[in-house]
């Protein structure tokens, strides 16, 4: 009988082992529901979907405003009224009441932009800089219209050390190039005190200039809507009737000036101050239940 062969035998042996052995079956694993990922579906049935353009739906050009037909106003003595109550415990002198003119305009065209100086100052505190020869006749005009600061060098040396000690920047013509040549545009432009002609800040005559400015304020048109301080809250409404009537026939004006490329109409006028809401005006003066004016000139 022959030898077996060790190698042979012991493949053999394990071969039958597999082939033999019981077979046994997974059972599928079972998740729970919340783990269980499926495709998500959209919530939007239109997504896909190509849009009509003619259905595409167009924005408004012009700024929203609200129709003022079912809207509560008040004359100009109860809105100082009540805008008085919220300031209740406050200086006089702290708090200014503030007009808001809301217009009907386009979003994208020119805006609005000027000073005024109101018949009542609001801010008499202003400091402004001329830039001249300090020893000119514009020099002695600017200080006598009440600048706080003129010159030349003096300036251009302060404001390059940081020393920026003024609210208004003026510019005399003749002094304009030795402006340009001392290199103050990166300092006085981010903080909007940079002389332009486009802003009427560069100026032949100084006095005058000077006179309107002090105790004058600046408005601009923004997002269709233009404010501006018109009063402190210790004003009478006798004051505060001549300042509002003065800012309001500036204002048109303004609008009258950009009628030729741009149609603005005034919507609504809103009277507030730093710590109340705004309320709006009517147009009148008081109404039959007024308080009598007297208690509002204290």
């Amino acid at each position: 009988m022959a030898a077996r062969d060790p190698l042979a035998f012991h493949c053999s042996r394990t071969l039958l082992k597999v082939l033999t052995r019981p077979r046994c079956r997974l059972q599928p694993a079972t998740l729970p529901a919340h783990q269980i990922r499926q495709a998500s579906q959209s919530q939007n049935p239109q997504k896909g979907k190509k849009v009509d353009p003619k259905r595409k739906k167009k924005s408004n050009p012009e700024f929203t405003q609200y129709d003022l037909k079912n809207a509560e106003q008040f004359s100009l003595c109860d809105a100082m009224r009540y805008i008085r109550a919220f300031e209740v415990g406050r200086p006089p002198t702290s708090s200014k009441y503030e007009m808001h003119i809301k217009l009907r305009t386009l979003k994208n065209g020119p805006v609005i932009r000027n000073r005024l100086r109101l018949p009542h100052p609001v801010k008499t505190d202003v400091r402004i800089c001329v830039i001249c020869p300090p020893d000119s006749k514009h020099g002695e005009e600017a200080r006598k219209a009440g600048a706080t600061l003129v010159g030349e060098d003096d300036v251009f040396e302060a404001v390059k050390a940081g020393r920026i000690e003024f609210d208004r920047c003026l510019c005399q013509t003749d002094s304009l190039p030795k402006l340009n040549k001392a290199g103050v545009a990166r300092m006085l432009g981010p903080k909007g005190l940079m002389p332009s002609a486009k802003y009427s800040t560069v100026i032949r005559d100084v006095g005058p200039t000077v006179r309107d400015m002090v105790g004058g304020s600046e408005y601009r048109e923004r997002m269709g809507v233009v404010r501006m301080a018109v009063g402190q809250l210790g004003f009478s409404p006798e004051q505060m009737q001549t300042n509002i009537k003065a800012f309001m026939g500036h204002m048109k004006k303004d609008i009258a000036a950009l009628s030729d490329r741009i149609k603005k109409d005034i919507h609504e006028v809103v009277l507030s101050s730093t710590h109340s809401p705004g309320f709006s005006l009517s147009g009148d003066f008081r109404s039959p239940e007024s308080v009598p004016v007297s208690e509002l000139s204290s």
